[in-house]
């Protein structure tokens, strides 16, 4: 029997082919590991997950939330700044959770929400001898945030921002950003930061960001808000209320009329008032003095108390922290697309008003129980 061999140039062309079939299928494999896989828009159970993650920040052994069923925990950071903290969650697939706790037992904590004055959305703050934080959340000149908050955000993007990087070397694009409580209003600023980084070229322009604010408070005011939602525009960013909890009602907002745009009719008030007559405009300029000068007297009253008063207390946490300059403003907002959760009456019945447990619309345990409802 004579077997028949294939010819040199057959083999040549075989192992042409087979080599372009291998390198065919590694890029096509490559491509796949490039492809993002976080989408726009809210998701259900991407929320629900993320709360089940934020209920472990917390040193409890009361906690009766669920524990994540598709992301496991990485990395816990050192307690910072404030009493600052965040996760690191991953779910093996390329998505990784940057998670940033919100207000606990700790006074130096609330205090940092108390300390509510605002400062300019771009500068930087000194916050020791060795750290000056440099920041960029916002390019309009009258944007404002809450300076408490910033120096939350000024520690703990310090500690994030090399996980960024180890994540990407690892081949983690997709990264959202969460937070409960004062920890969504850290993940309004933080937000802004890392894309202001992204901007600057110190994180990669193909990670792709998505937030998540829960129960945030409002952490800036209208200028800042406007960037704010203009830069998660297209589904990547949500803010979620229970709209029976009062945080994100706080902080108190101060509006006054140089919170307004340039252009608006309040500018030339005189001028109209001018053209009327004699007793009609005492009338009006008197109304206009009594609208006018509480709003303005309201907010030096908010400045002085919640910035200078309260920097004077944090000082004792971080000695060598120079307090910034304020903005004369406390126009505070809500920011974002709001996912609003409306408890009925069997929420109620499980979770019913009351002024012994001013937290009861807060935690974990109300709104896991309003998303599982919610179905738009």
């Amino acid at each position: 029997m004579i077997t028949l061999l294939p010819s040199q140039k057959t083999r040549n062309q075989f192992s042409r082919l087979l080599f372009s079939v291998i390198l065919l299928l590694f890029c096509h494999g490559l491509s796949n590991a490039q492809t993002h896989v976080l989408k726009p828009g809210f998701d259900k159970q991407e929320y629900t997950e993320l709360l089940k993650m934020h209920a472990r920040l917390y040193d409890t052994t009361k906690n009766k939330v669920p524990y994540p069923v598709h992301f496991k925990s990485i990395y816990r950071s050192p307690v910072v700044g404030m009493d600052n903290r965040w996760d690191l969650w991953s779910n093996g697939k390329g998505v990784a959770v940057i998670n940033l706790r919100g207000t606990t037992t700790n006074p130096v904590s609330w205090l940092q929400n108390f300390y509510a004055a605002m400062v300019p959305a771009q500068g930087e703050l000194k916050l020791s001898n060795s750290f000056t934080f440099k920041y960029n959340l916002a390019t309009h000149p009258r944007a404002a945030v809450h300076v408490g908050w910033l120096i939350g955000v000024a520690y703990l993007a310090k500690d994030i921002v090399p996980k960024i990087d180890s994540c990407y070397k690892k081949g983690i694009k997709d990264i959202i950003v969460m937070g409960h409580s004062q920890g969504g209003a850290l993940t309004y600023l933080m937000t802004s930061h890392l894309y202001s980084l992204q901007n600057q070229n110190v994180i990669p322009k193909d990670v792709r960001f998505k937030t998540y604010c829960s129960a945030a408070p409002k952490a800036g005011n209208t200028y800042y808000a406007y960037e704010y939602e203009a830069l998660i525009d297209g589904g990547w960013g949500f803010n979620v209320i229970n709209g029976a909890d009062w945080v994100p009602q706080t902080p108190f907002s101060v509006q006054k009329l140089d919170d307004f745009n340039d252009t608006n009719p309040f500018r030339d008030i005189d001028g109209v008032v001018k053209k009327q007559k004699f007793f009609t405009r005492i009338a009006l300029r008197h109304a206009y003095k009594k609208m006018k000068n509480p709003s303005e007297k309201a907010q030096r009253n908010y400045e002085k108390y919640l910035g200078g008063f309260v920097s004077k207390m944090v000082k004792k946490t971080l000695p060598e922290f120079t307090p910034p300059v304020y903005v004369h403003t406390a126009d505070f907002v809500r920011i974002g697309p709001t996912i609003m959760l409306l408890g009925d009456d069997a929420y109620f019945k499980q979770f019913p008003d009351s002024r012994e447990n001013v937290f009861i619309h807060h935690l974990m345990e109300p709104y896991l129980y309003l998303i599982d409802k919610y179905n738009r």
